[in-house]
This record gives C-alpha cells, sequence and structure tokens, in this order.
C-alpha cells in the first residue's frame, strides 16, 4: 500500500489516538478537521463519510472507509507490522490486547457520545442533564478502576518495552473528562503509563498541535 491516508477528526478528539499511531508508523496522512462535538452542522458535515456522524473516520489510501476508533487502530497496527503497535496473532498476549481495546470503547469512551449532547437522552432540563453529568464521570472513573485491577503493565508501557495502540488509546481517552486528577487517583498505574506515552520524543511535536497538555489535563 503506497499514498496518503485521510483522517476526518478534531484536535483533542477521538481521531487523535489514531493520527498518533500514523505519527508512529511514518505513514503520511492529512486531516479533514470536522469538529462533531461542537454543532449539529459539523455532525451533518460528517455525514457523508460516516453516517453515525462521529469521529474519527479513516480513508486508506486504496480508498477504503474504516470507522470506529479501536477497529481504526487495531488494523493499522496489523497493516503496519514494522511498527510493532500491537501484540499480533499468534502472540500470547493477543487476547488481553483485545480484551482492553474493546473495552474502552464499550465502557468508557460511549458515555462521551451522552455527554457531548446531553438533550440528546435526558431532554432539555438542566437538572436531569446535571444528574446525567454526574453518573457519567461516576461511570467513567470506575470502568478506569476495573481497567486498573485487571491490567498488570509490563512496564514501561501496558505490553512491555514498546508503545501499542492501546497504550495510545489510553493516554487520549485518559484526558477527556474528568481529567487526568481523577483517573490517577483511580487508575495509578494506567496513568504512570499515560505519562509515559505522553512524553515519547517521537511525539513531541505531535502532542502540541493535535491535544495540547496543559493544567488538570496532565496532572
Amino acid at each position: 500500500m503506497t499514498g496518503e491516508y485521510l483522517v476526518y477528526g478534531a484536535e483533542g478528539s477521538g481521531s487523535v489516538p489514531v493520527e498518533a499511531a500514523l505519527t508512529l508508523i511514518g505513514a503520511p496522512y492529512r486531516v479533514e478537521e470536522i469538529v462533531t462535538y461542537a454543532s449539529e452542522e459539523e455532525r451533518r458535515r460528517m455525514a457523508p463519510h460516516n453516517p453515525m456522524r462521529q469521529t474519527p473516520v479513516l480513508v486508506t489510501p486504496d480508498g477504503e472507509t474504516i470507522t470506529e476508533s479501536a477497529a481504526i487502530l487495531i488494523w493499522l497496527a496489523e497493516r503496519h507490522p514494522e511498527a510493532r503497535l500491537a501484540p499480533l496473532p499468534g502472540d500470547p498476549r493477543r487476547a488481553q490486547f483485545l480484551r482492553w481495546m474493546c473495552f474502552i470503547p464499550a465502557s468508557i469512551y460511549s458515555m462521551y457520545w451522552v455527554r457531548d449532547v446531553p438533550s440528546r437522552l435526558v431532554g432539555d432540563d438542566p437538572r436531569a442533564q446535571a444528574e446525567m453529568d454526574r453518573r457519567t464521570l461516576d461511570r467513567i472513573s470506575d470502568c478506569w478502576a476495573v481497567m486498573e485491577s485487571q491490567i498488570t503493565p509490563a512496564a514501561p508501557f501496558l505490553f512491555g518495552d514498546e508503545v501499542s495502540v492501546l497504550d495510545l488509546y489510553v493516554a487520549v481517552v485518559s484526558r477527556w473528562r474528568p481529567l487526568r486528577a481523577r483517573f490517577h487517583a483511580v487508575a495509578p498505574r494506567l496513568g504512570e503509563v499515560a505519562r509515559r506515552v505522553d512524553a515519547l520524543p517521537e511525539l513531541a511535536e505531535f502532542w502540541p498541535r493535535r491535544f495540547a497538555f496543559e493544567g488538570d489535563y496532565a496532572d
């Protein structure tokens, strides 16, 4: 496969781990910015590329469209095994890698579909929205705590000496609300892995452009 990847995404969004993976792979790519969490107009712009009107969307150099962040990350790791971004089929670590790659979008990432536009589920009642905000924050923290209790990082990253797309996933999703302070409180070992991902020299120029780490995000 030769040519350029196209990513439909936005700064600080679910496209960031995909962009980070492409950066580590060294593959040429460009981003078309569509901030779907910002407005209905932006979601309409996304509809031709993803009927769910969500980011990220990856268009491969062959013209194939892939949606769903976990699927994209797993596919990229398999398509570019030279980058060593995942335990590949046949590796004894593969089952747990897939387990947690599915856990994050199913249990944590899914909460943000609700949080981005709370009226989707509870209407315009501000009290209902505030209660949903509280409950989803608690759910996110509880899920990080479950992952913390079930996975033992191999150090320095979750599966050993080399960063994986799962490490990238954790590092980005943990920067969304309730931000890193609460994440570090409930998942300190995962937090140390996330900090190592933050500090990767290969992504030193990438992070400030696509998800600036400041204040509570980095704490």
